[in-house]
């Protein structure tokens, strides 16, 4: 690929169904760069907006994108069309289940008791 189709028009569809961008972007960015866009872009006025890179998840086409891979690398020929912008889904973790999962006290978990008489 040469000039245009290395890079590619992104915007990113919240929860909501705002949108953040389009922002162009060179194919050889990582996912875990487009998460830091994210980051910065995220309007302030929305509640349980991301913390930190790893709160976001992205998908496009139907898939969860992983950090280590580049936005060439999750190109998919059927949904990029020359000349137009691509949408990619973000998904919150909400840091509240976070918490939960790791701090869950074991006095309030569900207990199973036999007594053989």
């Amino acid at each position: 690929m040469g000039g245009v189709g290395d890079q590619l028009d992104i915007k990113f569809r919240l929860n909501d169904g705002s949108d953040i961008g389009p922002k162009t972007f060179p194919a050889a960015t990582s996912i875990a760069t487009l998460k830091e866009s994210i980051l910065a872009q995220w309007p302030r006025e929305k509640e349980n907006g991301p913390r930190t890179v790893k709160d976001v998840k992205l998908i496009s086409a139907g898939k969860i994108l992983e950090n280590n891979r580049t936005v060439n690398d999750c190109r998919s020929q059927l949904y990029d069309i020359p000349g137009s912008v691509t949408t990619m889904h973000v998904v919150i973790q909400p840091p509240s289940l976070e918490k939960e999962k790791k701090g869950s006290d074991p006095s309030t978990q569900d207990k199973c008791v036999c007594a053989i008489l």
